[in-house]
């Protein structure tokens, strides 16, 4: 059985029998993991272990564990800083800045490895502005250059320890001050600006082969009527013509308010696949997952499979290797010097 266009979530900390049903059903193709389904790391390898052994290929298992207020599981794994302190670091030491990020990639990547979670949705690629309320600080950096440099230093660290990366929020969420986890933010602005700003760390990302972008739900009524997780626009033109990004490309979660077009979640998946998703995210919302399983119908994208084997995770160190190697403790010491400030949360259980 190939892997099917629909990323979803699972209640608790074990699957059920109907998580396990609806896990074998075709169109499923990954199980995202929140922090209701983290108990310890030991339960955590036992449910990857299990989610992995219901399908071959296996099913894919991500997470979005970026650090500071996004970080899904936090006691038993290191408490990762927001990224913009590496981008203050990178003000002081540019050098410095990009080592310190590229172990920081590494053991984000190597803890979540060792349990069997296939990648982490990040790097965020997105800009700093103060006044975006859902980005702020978890963006490395206000300059394009610099985001894309401290990002391709992380990438760097993520794929040393096995794991691919997930470039978001295309074409860039952090000038925006709407969170489209509640409202679908609206951006003005003409694409020769955007092409100038926020899409550069994209550009330098997708030249550089990252595995995996994931789009925004925003709306840019200067170059699409449609936000860009359902614009061809912007995923077919501009992000695979334009940036000629070969990778595979995640919606971001279909049951966000941003997301809300059409009249059922059966229309917002179709209109993602249809205007490039590679595979669609639906979370928090069993019977609208349930409706999705039992009404859409597709043919099977053989390139879209191939993209989406690139994201199962590879070999990687296990517990014990992990505990006993020497990087590790210094990575973590590398937290100590870049911790995390004070900022808002986000709920544990939405989507970042």
């Amino acid at each position: 059985m190939s892997l099917g266009p629909l990323m979803i979530d699972i209640e608790g900390l074990a699957l059920d029998a109907r998580d396990r049903e609806l896990l074998a059903h075709p169109l499923v193709g990954g199980v995202i993991l929140f922090s209701r389904n983290y108990a310890d790391r030991a339960q955590l390898m036992a449910l990857c272990h299990d989610i992995h052994a219901l399908r071959s290929p296996p099913l894919l298992i991500a997470v979005d564990h970026e650090g500071g207020r996004v970080q899904r599981f936090r006691a038993g794994f290191t408490e990762l800083p927001a990224m913009a302190r590496l981008g203050e670091h990178y003000a002081r030491q540019p050098q410095a800045a990009l080592s310190l990020a590229t172990e920081l990639g590494w053991l984000m990547a190597a803890e979540l490895r060792a349990v069997g979670v296939d990648f982490s949705f990040a790097p965020v690629l997105d800009l700093y502005t103060p006044t975006s309320r859902v980005i702020n600080e978890r963006a490395f950096h206000a300059e394009p250059e610099v985001v894309g440099r401290l990002a391709q230093a992380f990438v760097r660290g993520m794929h040393g320890a096995g794991m691919s990366a997930v470039g978001k929020h295309f074409p860039g969420h952090g000038t925006v001050a709407a969170d489209s986890h509640h409202e679908l933010p609206i951006d003005r602005r003409p694409l020769s600006r955007l092409r100038h700003r926020d899409m550069v760390p994209f550009r330098l990302l997708c030249a550089a082969g990252i595995e995996a972008i994931m789009p925004a739900h925003i709306l840019f009524p200067a170059v699409d009527s449609v936000p860009v997780g359902y614009s061809k626009r912007w995923l077919s033109d501009i992000l695979r013509g334009e940036l000629q990004f070969q990778g595979a490309i995640f919606s971001d979660d279909l049951s966000m308010s941003g997301a809300a077009i059409g009249n059922s979640p059966v229309e917002r998946a179709h209109a993602a696949l249809a205007a490039g998703c590679d595979i669609c995210l639906m979370c928090n919302d069993r019977p609208a997952v349930e409706r999705v399983l039992d009404q859409l119908r597709l043919d099977p994208e053989p390139l879209s499979l191939v993209r989406m084997m690139r994201m199962h995770g590879r070999t990687a160190l296990g517990e014990a290797e992990l505990a006993a190697d020497p990087r590790h403790a210094a990575a973590r010491h590398v937290v100590e010097r870049l911790a995390a400030a004070p900022s808002l949360e986000l709920g544990d259980d939405a989507p970042a």
